[in-house]
């Protein structure tokens, strides 16, 4: 599953988390010495707006490292705006991964993480009978009986459930609760309806050149000269001065004629508008949600007063 940074999934997360508040910036101090560790850097979140890690600045306490801290190791204290971490050693924080805000948790990354965490600390250790299984992470004091397993009977196949993800698996590092978690609440999944803009192609429109046979028909007109001798029939007598027979007269007459002028001169054919128009569909997604709820268990009479809102 993606993880992503607080703000950049949710920027309002102040309102949606913390009720106006900010959790970047408190100082977060080692339970067990009572030494600053650092400062809360970031949070990161899953896909569904579930809070897994701090990222913890240790400032001075390791040469200025920012690591991942589950959130199931930390114990917040607002009265004194201060947040604990169990178990966590100076040499935990030295063999951690080095966090950087352009790094991308993959899985590989979180199980170096997970590796770290799951060494034991003093701090940490506690008597087998006062751990918490795993059905019952998160709240004190609790301890179950593990159910006896049951002889395999052949039953029908039933569909498969998908695998627990790495984070149901380990609630020793992200289970949360009431008590130790005031300003982290318990949450629920929602659908939130949202639009991202993304590119989804372009649209490129150029010109080309194509080429076709024409053929233009001018009627021109031209010129000739026609000379037609005609004989004269009984031959007239006509008195000519002398000297009339001379080599030199000449009958001069200009000639013309049309000469097709075709060429080829640009025009505009047709005007291309472009333009965007936006259509509205509306997504239907179906999902299924969970929530987180609180499970307690007692033992014995103890004198317990719920408070806890429905």
């Amino acid at each position: 599953m993606a993880l992503f940074k607080i703000d950049d999934r949710y920027p309002s997360y102040k309102d949606r988390y913390f009720d106006g508040q900010d959790l970047k910036g408190v100082d977060v101090y080692t339970r067990a010495g009572d030494d600053k560790l650092g400062s809360v850097h970031d949070i990161l979140v899953d896909e569904v707006g579930r809070m897994r890690y701090l990222v913890i600045d240790t400032g001075f306490w390791v040469f200025g490292k920012k690591v991942l801290l589950p959130v199931a190791r930390c114990v917040d204290d607002p009265q004194r705006d201060r947040i604990y971490v169990s178990g966590l050693t100076k040499s935990q924080v030295e063999n951690l991964p080095e966090y950087s805000d352009d790094i991308v948790v993959d899985y590989d990354y979180e199980e170096r993480v997970r590796a770290i965490y799951r060494t034991p600390s003093a701090d940490m250790s506690a008597p087998v009978e006062m751990s918490a299984p795993v059905e019952g992470a998160g709240i004190k004091g609790y301890a179950a009986a593990v159910p006896p397993v049951a002889a395999p009977v052949a039953e029908p196949v039933e569909p498969v459930e998908p695998a627990p993800s790495a984070y149901d698996q380990s609630p020793d590092l992200y289970a949360m609760n009431d008590e130790n978690h005031r300003r982290l609440r318990l949450y629920e999944e929602r659908l939130v309806a949202d639009k991202q803009r993304q590119k989804t192609g372009e649209v490129i429109v150029s010109k080309r050149i194509e080429t076709e046979q024409a053929e233009a028909a001018v009627p021109v007109k031209k010129e000739k000269v026609v000379i037609e001798v005609e004989s004269v029939v009984g031959q007239t007598r006509v008195n000519t001065p002398d000297g009339s027979f001379q080599n030199q007269e000449v009958a001069h007459m200009d000639v013309y004629e049309e000469q097709a002028d075709i060429h080829k001169e640009a025009a505009v054919r047709q005007a291309v508008n472009i333009r965007k128009e936006v259509e509205e569909d509306v997504v239907t997604v179906r999902e299924t949600l969970r929530r987180e709820a609180l499970d307690v268990q007692q033992e014995g009479s103890p004198d317990v007063i719920d408070r806890r809102q429905s």
